[in-house]
């Protein structure tokens, strides 16, 4: 079970958000470059990027802070990115940047036919984020509902071949509420491709939740506010999770 810091980048600092609001943002580094490097000091084997300038505008916003994290991490670990992905060019050059895996969410949602040419063009590098909140997804930063069921798209984007899936319950997110683990293991169990949890994560007993599922294809966990304001220990929950995989 992987434990994945999250930066979020707003206007070039690391930040964090209450359920997607960006003017919910608390800034916690004014260097995300060296943030990156602190979770890797730490231990970190993943990397979560999100873009919320990028996401809103459409576009990438924050390139210059996202050069700067690939250029201190190297080659390390692997750095995933999601927020304002919406064409091929857009991924090829993250890809070129040094990026493992770009990640697709709105722009999934609403021109599937994008999403299956990236997966084409890109085996392997291609991941989807699926935010919803009671069993439908929402697009556009989390401002609109849709009607479609999580459930059934994964399912369409797997046939695909996306890489994976990652799964935020936007209820939860920011709020350090816990993981929806029903939720989360209800949709990896409808797929054969790895998911990973997102959204709410606050503490170790969240940490053993996700390891007594991890069979059911849950890979990993996104951990954002609580590694940031010291509620869970990121290096301590990275141990236990190890620790859980080998039993």
């Amino acid at each position: 079970m992987l434990i994945i810091p999250a930066i979020d980048l707003k206007d070039g600092q690391c930040v964090r958000l209450k359920q997607g609001l960006m003017d919910e943002a608390t800034v916690f580094n004014l260097d995300p470059a060296a943030q990156a490097r602190e979770w890797v000091r730490q231990g970190a084997r993943r990397l979560h990027l999100v873009d919320l300038n990028g996401a809103f505008a459409g576009k990438p916003k924050n390139e210059s802070a996202i050069k700067a994290i690939l250029k201190e991490v190297g080659d390390d670990i692997p750095v995933q990115l999601g927020g304002g992905i919406r064409d091929l060019d857009t991924i090829e050059r993250c890809l070129d940047d040094g990026l493992s895996y770009v990640i697709i969410g709105t722009a999934a949602v609403k021109n599937p036919g994008f999403l299956h040419d990236a997966c084409g063009a890109f085996p392997g590098h291609i991941i989807v984020g699926l935010d919803a909140k009671e069993g439908k997804v929402a697009v556009d930063g989390w401002s609109k509902m849709t009607g479609h069921d999580v459930i059934d798209l994964a399912k369409k984007y797997e046939d695909y071949g996306v890489e994976g899936i990652i799964y935020t319950d936007i209820g939860r997110d920011g709020m350090l509420s816990g993981i929806n683990i029903d939720a989360t293991v209800k949709l990896a169990q409808a797929l054969h491709i790895p998911v990973i949890a997102s959204g709410g994560l606050s503490n170790l007993d969240d940490i053993r939740k996700l390891c007594a599922v991890e069979d059911e294809g849950i890979a990993g966990t996104i951990a954002g506010r609580a590694v940031y304001d010291g509620s869970l220990d990121f290096a301590a929950a990275q141990k236990l999770a190890d620790e859980l995989g080998k039993k």
